[in-house]
C-alpha cells in the first residue's frame, strides 16, 4: 500500500472523530447559550427570587418576634448575591434544554433498546433533583434555622435582675449577611438535590450490569460509613441536618437496591424467554446431561467397533 493510500485511510478514519467533535462543540454552544439566557432572565428578577429563598428564615424570625433584615457587609456583596441567584436559577431553567442537548449527542450512538433503557433515567434525573431540592428547602432548611436561631440571647429578658446586680444585660441576636445566608441555603439545596440522584445513578449502573443488588447489599456497612462522612461534609455542624441527610440518603440507598433487583429480574425474565438464561442448578443439570450423552455415545462407539 502506498503512502497516499495510507493517508486516505487515515483521513477516512479521522473524519468521524472530527464530526463527533464538531457535534459536541455545537451541543456545548447551545447549552451555554441557554444557560446564559436563563441567567439573564433570573438576573432581572433576582430580588423576588432572593425574597423567596429567604422565606424559611423570615418565617422563623417572625415566630421569634424579630424582623427579617439581612445586611450587606461589603459594598459589592449585593451584586454577587444577585449573580449567585442568577447562576442557580439560570442552571435550573436551562437544565431541561441542556439534558436534551446531551441526549441528542448520545442517542445516535445507541441501539433502539439502549435508547429505551437510557431515556427514562434522563427524564427521572431532573425530577429527582427537584424533589431533593424541595425537600431541602421546605423541610430541612426551616429545621436548621430553627436550631441555629435558638442560640440567640435576648438581654431584655431578666434585665431588671441583672441591672440590680450591677451587670448590664447581654443581648446576642441574629443580624445575618445576605451572602452567607444564600451560600448556606444553596449548599442545602445542592446537597440534597445531588443526593437524590443516587437511585437514578445506581439503577442505571444496574441496568448496564456494573452493579448488582447482591453486591450493594454486601457493601451496606461501608455505605453507611460513607453516608455518615458525606453528611458531615456537606451539611453544617449541627446534629439535626446531619441525621436528616443520613436517614434520607440511606433510605435512597435501600430504594436503589430494590430498583436494581427489579431491573435484574426483568433482565432475567427476558433472557429466560429467549432461552439463554440458566440458573446454577439448571446449568449443572444441563452440563451433567451433556456429559452423560457424550459418555453414552462413546460407549456406543466402542461397542460398534
Amino acid at each position: 500500500m502506498s503512502q497516499t493510500d495510507q493517508a486516505d485511510d487515515l483521513d477516512d478514519s479521522a473524519a468521524p472523530l472530527i464530526e463527533h467533535l464538531a457535534e459536541l462543540r455545537n451541543r456545548l454552544i447551545h447549552s451555554v447559550v441557554a444557560f446564559v439566557i436563563g441567567m439573564v432572565i433570573c438576573f432581572t428578577v433576582a430580588t423576588p427570587i432572593f425574597n423567596f429563598l429567604t422565606a424559611p428564615l423570615c418565617s422563623e424570625l417572625a415566630e421569634l418576634g424579630q424582623d427579617c433584615d439581612l445586611i450587606f457587609i461589603k459594598p459589592q456583596e449585593g451584586f454577587f448575591v444577585a449573580i449567585k441567584v442568577s447562576f442557580l436559577g439560570g442552571f435550573m431553567l436551562a437544565f431541561p434544554y441542556i439534558a436534551y442537548q446531551m441526549w441528542r449527542f448520545v442517542a445516535p450512538g445507541l441501539y433502539k433498546s439502549e435508547k429505551g433503557a437510557f431515556l427514562p433515567f434522563l427524564v427521572a434525573s431532573p425530577f429527582m433533583f427537584i424533589a431533593g431540592a424541595s425537600f431541602a428547602f421546605f423541610v430541612v432548611t426551616p429545621l436548621a434555622y430553627d436550631f441555629f436561631l435558638g442560640f440567640q440571647q435576648f438581654g431584655a429578658e431578666g434585665a431588671a435582675a441583672k441591672t440590680a446586680a450591677g451587670d448590664p444585660p447581654l443581648s446576642v441576636v441574629f443580624q445575618g449577611s445576605a451572602q452567607e445566608y444564600l451560600n448556606l441555603t444553596i449548599k442545602f439545596i445542592l446537597a440534597f438535590g445531588l443526593c437524590f440522584q443516587l437511585p437514578v445513578l445506581l439503577t442505571l449502573m444496574g441496568q448496564a450490569g456494573l452493579v448488582s443488588a447482591e453486591g450493594l447489599g454486601q457493601v451496606r456497612k461501608y455505605a453507611v460509613v460513607g453516608i455518615l462522612v458525606l453528611a458531615a461534609l456537606v451539611t453544617p455542624p449541627d446534629v439535626i441536618t446531619q441525621v436528616i441527610l443520613f436517614v434520607v440518603v440511606y433510605g435512597l440507598y435501600e430504594v436503589s437496591i430494590f430498583l436494581v433487583r427489579r431491573v435484574e429480574r426483568k433482565r432475567e425474565a427476558k433472557l429466560r424467554a429467549e432461552g439463554v438464561w440458566f440458573d446454577d442448578e439448571e446449568l449443572e443439570d444441563a452440563l451433567a446431561a451433556e456429559f452423560d450423552e457424550n459418555d453414552h455415545q462413546d460407549d456406543e462407539g466402542q461397542k460398534s467397533s
